[in-house]
C-alpha cells in the first residue's frame, strides 16, 4: 500500500479517535434536579434577623428560632429545655462567639417540624438566649444553623418574607444574579473587598444571624491599615454568644461582594479576643443588614450561594447613632446602656430609665422603638419613668454620615 494512503488512513483514524475522546469528555453525571419540599413565611426583625416558627417533637406550641448561617450547629435556649423537660447530657464540647467561649450540654435525637417539613435526628446544644430575647423583644427558643442547613437548599426571599426549602440537587439559578463560591467549613466564608484608605480582598463569615451590616476585627484593621487615619469612631455595644461586647462604629468608603458594591457602609470594629474570625484567615463578618438587600439561595450541598438584588438593594443603611441601649426586661423596655458623650447621654438618659412613650407612640414594642431610633437626624420626644416619675427627654438621633463627609474632604 502506498505510504501516502497509509498516512491518510492514520490521520483519519487519529481524527476519529480524538473526536471520540472529546465527545466522551462532554458526558457528565448530573444530580437530579432539586425538588421543592415546602414554602412558608418568616418574621423579620430589625437588622434583617429571620425568625422561623417550628414545633419540637410532639409539643403543641411553636417555638421561635433564628435562622443563622453563622452557627455551626443547632441549639435550644436553656429555659426552653427546662420548660419542655428535655433530657440534658454534659459534654466536653465548646462553642465560641464574639463575647465568650462556653462548654455546653446537649439534648439528643429530636425532631423539628416546620410547615410542610419534618427534620429528624437532631442533636441540640444548649445555650442561654435570655439576652437575645430581651434585645428582640420576643422569646428566642433556639438557633437553626449548619445541622439543618447542610441537608437542604434554602431560598430566602426578603421581598415577600418567605423561605422555600428544596432537596439537594441541580439548580438553574434565576437570571440577574451571581453565584458565590465561598470556602465552606461549617460556615460559608465568601470573599469581600474592603475599601477605605486602601482596598483589601479578604474572606468573611456569611452570617444571617448578625443584625448588622459589616463587622471587622481590630487585628485586621490595625495590621492592614485599611481605614483612613483620624476616622471618627462611635462607642457602642452589640450582643452575641457570651453576653454583650463593646464595639466602635464608623463608616468605610465601600464594600464589594461578588459584583455588588455598596458605599458608605456602617461598620463595627471589635477586639476579637476569642478568635471568632480566626484572623488572619478572616477579616470579619457580613451581617444580615447587608444580606437582606438580596434574595438568596443558600446551597450547602453544592457549596455555593446565589445572590440577586431585591427591592431593598438601594435602600440606605442604618446611619443612625443614639448611644442608647434598650432591652425588654420583665415586660418593661429599660435603658441598660448610655454611651459616654453620645446623643443619649446629652439628652439626659440614665441607666434604669423605663421607656413609656416615643413621639406619642405608647405601643411598648421594642421593635417599633428601635425602628424609630434608626431614623438619622430625627428629634424624638421620649417619656421615661425614673424613680416612679415621668420625665420627658429630647433625643437628637445623630447621622454618622455628616462627620464622615467632612473627614472625606480632609483627605
Amino acid at each position: 500500500m502506498p505510504k501516502r494512503i497509509v498516512l491518510y488512513n492514520f490521520l483519519i483514524s487519529l481524527f476519529l479517535f480524538l473526536n471520540t475522546l472529546r465527545l466522551q469528555a462532554q458526558e457528565e453525571f448530573m444530580p437530579a434536579p432539586a425538588q421543592s419540599i415546602t414554602k412558608f413565611s418568616f418574621i423579620q426583625l430589625t437588622g434583617g434577623i429571620i425568625i422561623l416558627k417550628a414545633v419540637l417533637n410532639d409539643y403543641p406550641d411553636s417555638l421561635n428560632f433564628v435562622l443563622d448561617t453563622g452557627s455551626g450547629g443547632i441549639s435550644l435556649d436553656s429555659t426552653t429545655v427546662i420548660e419542655l423537660k428535655l433530657e440534658k447530657k454534659p459534654t466536653n464540647r465548646l462553642i465560641r462567639g464574639i463575647a465568650g467561649i462556653r462548654q455546653v450540654e446537649f439534648t439528643y435525637g429530636h425532631s423539628l417540624h416546620m410547615p410542610g417539613i419534618s427534620i429528624r435526628n437532631l442533636d441540640f446544644h444548649i445555650n442561654d438566649y435570655e439576652l437575645l430575647s430581651s434585645v428582640y423583644g420576643m422569646k428566642i427558643d433556639g438557633i437553626i444553623g449548619y445541622s439543618v442547613l447542610r441537608r437542604y437548599v434554602f431560598k430566602i426571599n426578603y421581598d415577600d418574607h418567605t423561605i422555600e426549602i428544596l432537596t439537594p440537587g441541580s439548580i438553574r439559578y434565576p437570571k440577574g444574579g451571581y453565584v458565590l463560591k465561598p470556602q465552606f467549613s461549617t460556615l460559608p466564608l465568601p470573599e469581600g473587598l474592603v475599601e477605605d484608605s486602601r482596598s483589601i480582598l479578604q474572606r468573611f463569615i456569611f452570617d444571617t444571624g448578625a443584625g448588622l451590616s459589616l463587622i471587622l476585627s481590630r487585628e485586621f484593621v490595625e495590621d492592614s491599615s485599611v481605614l483612613l487615619k483620624n476616622k471618627r469612631m462611635y462607642q457602642t455595644m452589640a450582643e452575641g454568644l457570651g453576653g454583650k461586647k463593646n464595639m466602635v462604629l464608623t463608616l468605610i468608603k465601600s464594600f464589594k461582594i461578588g459584583p455588588y458594591k455598596f458605599r458608605q457602609i456602617p461598620t463595627y470594629i471589635f477586639d476579637d479576643e476569642y478568635n471568632v474570625t480566626q484572623y488572619p484567615s478572616l477579616a470579619g463578618i457580613i451581617g444580615n443588614d447587608m444580606l437582606r438587600k438580596f434574595n438568596i439561595i443558600i446551597n450547602y450541598p453544592e457549596q455555593n450561594i446565589f445572590l440577586k438584588p431585591n427591592t431593598h438593594f438601594n435602600e440606605p443603611f442604618d446611619y443612625a447613632y443614639s448611644g442608647l441601649g434598650i432591652y425588654l426586661v420583665q415586660g418593661e423596655i429599660k435603658v441598660l446602656e448610655v454611651m459616654q458623650d453620645s446623643p443619649a447621654a446629652r439628652a439626659g438618659f440614665k441607666e434604669g430609665d423605663i421607656l413609656f412613650a416615643v413621639d406619642r407612640n405608647f405601643s411598648k414594642s421594642i421593635q417599633v422603638y428601635k425602628s424609630m431610633l434608626q431614623i438619622p437626624g430625627q428629634v424624638l420626644k421620649v417619656v421615661v419613668f425614673r424613680e416612679g416619675r415621668p420625665v420627658e427627654l429630647k433625643l437628637l438621633v445623630h447621622d454618622i454620615r455628616k462627620k464622615y463627609r467632612r473627614e472625606r474632604k480632609a483627605f
